[in-house]
């Protein structure tokens, strides 16, 4: 959840919905409801006794469960998230939500119906403090209505088996659920330990089933917290290292392919200088040395020195290699960049705010607006200009000049896709 909370707050352009804040928002809410979970179970595993305070206290563990996927199922069916997250997830938190509801209300009917004594040690009173929600501005607790612990717990019991219901019927609703053996046994027992309970208090007697039963405080020994992803600590490998600096070979610019240079020393000299940081730039090229020759050009960028990778490199270390070759011949592998006007067309992957149309098509369209508004467009060719060019140049009624002259203009229109300087790359 760390990790997903990190992603959350610095990936801004996010490339799918996926990845958005708001998906990312559930996801954490998500992972930390299931660690609260895991926290219950792993208090539960080895065995629940049945005495007051160990009662009291897993009540309001489970009652912090139920309550935190509450939260969780509330924040998947908001209308952002509701249509990418899985039908099934959306479903399973409600049910976990319900069912660890009935457990707390289940645990403190245990409670009222099993610790119930004759000198009222346990009273209603007592466990009003310890579990129930009691309004701040109802100072004393003994202005509610005297009624005994048994009657209490039946009226907790009957609130978990409607919990207990309620989480069956939505796992029957959905079929990725309903085929899951496990989570329907799980819910089943529930449900008949409820029942069963809720038999062994049932008297003939029984006048007061329609007490409302308060709400339980959720409470926690066991927070949990996110913990924030420690970049220092792990020394990872960057993967795009050796695509070389980020500041030069980058989606901004457009490179040729390599190309190996043979140089040969001329009087100790190689005919051309070096500037710049990682990678080294070609600068004061002479265009008669040899390697000019070879097809050097000034502003290249040497990014392999007699087969060594040396994009990272600066000057200093790029001539100690040229030197340690000594008088022998020195291959070099260098690239250049590309025009800027054709390296403009890359930007056709960014999408404009609130249109579903690439960058370059945009400026396209405003340029054929500009063209026609400046100029007029040309008449297009008659449905009979079937004549050949002799009866052109003669100037036939079936074949007007305007017609002739329009197709020039046609051809400056597409002006905008030749930037390429290729046929192939219309798109």
């Amino acid at each position: 959840s760390g990790v997903l909370s990190y992603l959350k707050e610095t990936f801004t352009h996010t490339p799918s919905y996926d990845m958005s804040p708001a998906m990312l928002n559930v996801l954490v809410k998500m992972m930390l409801a299931q660690a609260q979970e895991c926290v219950f179970e792993q208090i539960g595993l080895p065995g629940i006794r049945n005495e007051f305070f160990t009662l009291v206290k897993m009540t309001q563990e489970v009652a912090k469960v139920g309550e935190v996927y509450m939260l969780v199922n509330t924040a998947m069916n908001q209308e952002p998230v509701k249509e990418n997250i899985p039908y099934s997830w959306s479903k399973l938190a409600q049910i976990k939500s319900d069912h660890y509801k009935a457990l707390a209300h289940y645990f403190i009917a245990t409670i009222l119906c099993d610790h119930e004594c004759k000198n009222h040690k346990f009273s209603t009173y007592h466990i009003n403090i310890f579990i129930y929600h009691i309004n701040k501005n109802n100072k004393h607790v003994s202005r509610q209505p005297t009624v005994s612990n048994s009657f209490s717990g039946k009226a907790h019991l009957r609130k978990a088996i409607v919990y207990h219901e309620e989480a069956l019927r939505v796992c029957g609703l959905c079929k990725k659920l309903r085929n899951i053996d496990v989570l329907q046994k799980v819910l089943t027992a529930a449900h008949k330990r409820s029942l069963l309970k809720y038999a062994q208090q049932e008297t003939e007697d029984d006048f007061l089933s329609l007490i409302q039963v308060p709400d339980i405080i959720s409470k926690t020994e066991h927070k949990i917290e996110m913990i924030a992803p420690q970049f220092s600590k792990v020394k990872v490998k960057d993967f795009f290292h050796r695509l070389g600096p980020l500041t030069v070979f980058s989606a901004k610019q457009r490179w040729t392919a390599p190309r190996t240079i043979r140089i040969h020393h001329e009087a100790g000299e190689l005919g051309f200088s070096l500037k710049g940081g990682s990678p080294v730039q070609i600068y004061c090229l002479d265009p008669v040395c040899s390697a000019a020759s070879m097809g050097l050009k000034e502003s290249d960028y040497i990014v392999s020195v007699g087969g060594v990778d040396c994009k990272w490199l600066g000057v200093n270390e790029v001539l100690e290699k040229f030197k340690s070759m000594g008088e022998q011949p020195l291959e070099i592998e260098v690239i250049s960049c590309q025009d800027t006007a054709a390296s403009m067309h890359s930007k056709s992957a960014t999408y404009s705010v609130g249109m579903q149309k690439t960058y370059s098509l945009i400026c396209l369209a405003m340029e054929e607006d500009k063209i026609d508004q400046t100029k007029k467009a040309p008449l297009k060719l008659p449905f009979l200009s079937w004549g050949t060019k002799n009866r052109q140049k003669a100037a036939s009624t079936l074949c007007l000049p305007s017609a002739v002259a329009g197709s020039s203009q046609t051809k400056k229109k597409l002006s905008p896709f030749t930037l390429l300087n290729s046929e192939s790359s219309l798109y």
